[in-house]
């Protein structure tokens, strides 16, 4: 079988694995890694008003340390095939792209992933450690019944990892930009301000809420929520809602609501920063505006893989083939990494992201090569024998 990353990635990239469907993307990675010797596990887990997804767990070896490479093979759907140059699960290979949905975001990774670490076992069969494959059906969709209760359910059966490589597409212009050493929590609140209903030309028997509200969001707004970390940009909060449901201009609304939604860095957590919040809340309302705050749940933590060994084996393994160092980052959204921290240090490294989610998705094929090639950098550099 060819194992060089384009031809996985061809392989990947022609199963319609768009969420929740598996598309015949994780039987082909069974296939392929159980040829090479890993032991492989497909844990197909379920939640009542949410599809079932199936998942992937592979491990080769039994001894320490134990590096895990993470991704996902879902897609988000290609929208109108006809707007493609090419069909999205075609992979169609023009002027040096490789076409295709999930091109960068994030099949290409994996099978970048799978070329290094076979390669790997294949010069260095006896190396003294385990490498493994943590692969989600679930990262474009809920994220209900993915990353989350397949990292449960390798623990409860004893893995334990030491260190994460997650795939995802982390360099903006130009591979080896940037890797991800952590990223910024979510937090969305929701504000409704009490009023009373009522004819415009008699206020004095009304209670306008819209003013309230102003003060409300103002006194958020006031202040910074911080001024950043050596790691970390400022935490931001925007208002990304105000409405009153309010169709008439001669009436006076019975209430206002408005979301806001922020970004924090690792000085947060979701329970100070609510905290933060109330308080700020509670000082602009002061005794006559009435109000009621929600904040919704969320997964979704600040966190950092501090600079160390492991992130100077693979920002080494970047400027080696690169020629350039990559700069350390925490910007973006979200993604599965904030589930696998909880268990070992994680850092984001894969492909140019410019087409991830749009038509024409591509990766240049030299971009394939040149990161399963960092991958195996950072593979010799971490299962090399202590001198």
């Amino acid at each position: 079988m060819d194992t060089s990353p384009l031809s996985l990635a061809r392989s990947l990239l022609r199963c319609p694995s768009v969420t929740p469907e598996e598309g015949g993307a994780l039987s082909f990675i069974e296939s392929v890694l159980k040829a090479a010797g890993f032991e492989v596990h497909r844990p197909v887990f379920s939640e009542p008003g949410t599809p079932d997804v199936e998942n992937l767990y592979a491990r080769y070896g039994t001894g320490k340390p134990y590096l895990l490479f993470a991704g996902h093979t879902d897609v988000v759907p290609p929208g109108e095939v006809s707007r493609w140059r090419h069909d999205p699960f075609s992979a169609e290979i023009e002027d040096g792209e490789l076409y295709g949905r999930g091109a960068v975001d994030m099949k290409g990774g994996i099978a970048c992933m799978m070329a290094a670490a076979l390669g790997f076992i294949r010069d260095n069969p006896d190396f003294s450690g385990s490498i493994g494959f943590l692969i989600t059906g679930d990262e474009e969709g809920p994220a209900i019944n993915g990353t989350v209760k397949l990292l449960k359910w390798a623990k409860g059966r004893g893995e334990r990892f030491d260190h994460c490589i997650l795939g995802e597409p982390t360099n903006p212009n130009q591979l080896g930009d940037m890797i991800k050493i952590g990223r910024r929590g979510s937090l969305t609140g929701k504000i409704v301000v009490e009023g009373k209903q009522g004819h415009v030309a008699y206020p004095h028997l009304t209670d306008n809420p819209i003013p309230g509200m102003l003060r409300l969001l103002e006194g958020l707004l006031r202040e910074p929520l911080d001024h950043g970390t050596d790691h970390f940009d400022a935490s931001n909060l925007e208002v990304t809602t105000v409405d009153v449901g309010n169709p008439a201009s001669n009436v006076i609304p019975a209430e206002a609501r408005a979301t806001f939604n922020i970004r924090f860095n690792d000085l947060w957590t979701p329970e100070s920063l609510e905290a933060e919040i109330s308080s700020r809340l509670s000082e602009a309302a002061g005794n006559s505006v009435r109000y009621t705050l929600r904040m919704e749940p969320t997964n979704a933590i600040a966190f950092l893989t501090p600079p160390n060994e492991f992130v100077g084996f693979i920002a080494d393994a970047i400027e080696a083939e690169t020629g350039f160092r990559p700069k350390l980052s925490t910007t973006g959204g979200t993604s599965d990494a904030r589930f696998i921290v909880k268990d070992c240090p994680v850092v984001e490294f894969g492909l140019v992201g410019q087409t991830m989610h749009q038509v024409d998705e591509r990766v240049a094929v030299e971009d394939l090569n040149r990161l399963a090639a960092i991958y195996r950098k950072v593979l010799n550099a971490y299962f090399a024998p202590n001198p």
